[in-house]
């Protein structure tokens, strides 16, 4: 059966189905808590609500749920670029945190910076709700076509 909108990309339409506003969901969001709050033109925003549920042993926000939500923002933004045979895969990611966190709503917005035939360079700023800077990522994503994209 096909569930996504008439000519959207297969890919991008298994997000849409799986984002906050449908009953299926990606485990991974469910379990961190982040939503998809925008993906569209080489652009996505992800926010979570960070809280001591996602504490590392000092109390704060542990890196890992945060690499996770700006994972989930710049892989849909490449994901937006992409042909309707194709997927992709993360070659590279990079993270600097700049800002201990506790509890705070954040905001992660991914832009697709450059897009060639077989890789692209995705960078994601994250942000609090008072607009301070958090963190800022990079990534390098090779684009998988024909068989190598079958199944993923």
């Amino acid at each position: 059966m096909n569930d996504h909108p008439q000519g959207e990309r297969p890919v991008l339409a298994r997000i849409r189905s799986c984002d906050a506003r449908s009953n299926r969901r990606v485990p991974v969001a469910d379990l961190i808590g982040f939503d998809v709050a925008e993906i569209a033109g080489g652009r996505a925003v992800a926010t979570l609500q960070s809280g001591p549920q996602h504490a590392n042993p000092m109390g704060t926000l542990h890196g890992g749920n945060l690499v996770r939500s700006d994972g989930r923002s710049y892989g849909n933004g490449f994901v937006s670029t992409l042909e309707p045979d194709q997927s992709f895969t993360t070659v590279e990611l990079r993270i600097n945190f700049f800002r201990p966190v506790w509890t705070a709503k954040l905001t992660a917005e991914a832009i697709v910076i450059q897009r060639g035939k077989t890789t692209g360079y995705v960078e994601c700023t994250v942000r609090d709700e008072n607009g301070k800077l958090v963190a800022k990522a990079a990534s390098t994503c090779m684009v998988l076509a024909g068989a190598r994209a079958t199944g993923r």
